[in-house]
């Protein structure tokens, strides 16, 4: 497989691409769960941004869980505001494709939701996942939450105990505190459900995690 080794290389903020000021325009709600995707989301629900590699397959995932109450995919981590797919997929803005996950967390727990991210992907590949080669294919957990961030750090050195045991290398995955989430495409926003046999890149590594692996106290 032939590939611009550029496009794994990390963008800076004076080379990233200028962008614009203008959002992008997304349907107001999922086309399979019929809830808002756009805040203000009702209260008590928590959100969580996940990159993991192609957005079309994770954001399935997402939405097939119980306890989720809506699920976008956009862009994430970089520097252009307000960017478009052609321009991400340039690995010229810094960001990741993403899955925003708008949760109740008395139906699912972060525990759950990360137990289902880890065990999706391939967390161990850097700027990749499989045949999809790029920087914005790279692995990250994005959280506003100081105590969500300690538990998804917590669970990261959890399941790299698992990993290694299993033979695997260390885990590329980022783990920093939310920024700006840009909406992606209209077409991209639950694409596999318009789209049954579209193109989906995910696969895991095959090493389980358990919910509650990393809680800690």
């Amino acid at each position: 497989m032939s590939f611009d080794p550029r496009k794994t290389m990390m963008v800076n903020a004076t080379a990233a691409l200028p962008g614009r000021g203008e959002a992008m325009s997304v349907p107001a709600r999922h086309h399979v769960l019929g809830s808002a995707m756009k805040p203000p989301f009702p209260a008590g629900l928590k959100t969580v941004v996940l990159a993991m590699g192609c957005f079309w397959g994770g954001e399935r995932l997402f939405w097939e869980t119980a306890g989720v109450h809506a699920t976008a995919v956009g862009y994430v981590a970089g520097f252009t505001p307000n960017p478009t797919y052609e321009e991400v997929c340039s690995s010229c803005t810094g960001h990741a494709e993403a899955v925003l996950v708008i949760y109740d967390p008395a139906q699912v727990s972060l525990e759950a939701l990360l137990g289902r991210f880890w065990e999706g992907h391939d967390p161990t590949q850097e700027m990749r996942q499989g045949n999809d080669v790029g920087s914005q294919y790279r692995s990250g957990i994005y959280l506003e939450d100081g105590e969500d961030l300690r538990q998804a750090k917590a669970s990261r050195e959890s399941y790299q105990a698992l990993l290694s045991e299993a033979g695997h290398g260390a885990i590329a995955t980022e783990i920093r505190p939310s920024g700006p989430f840009y909406y992606a495409e209209e077409y991209h926003q639950q694409y596999l459900a318009k789209n049954p046999d579209g193109y989906c890149g995910l696969g895991g590594t095959g090493v389980s995690c358990p919910v509650g692996l990393g809680a800690g106290d």
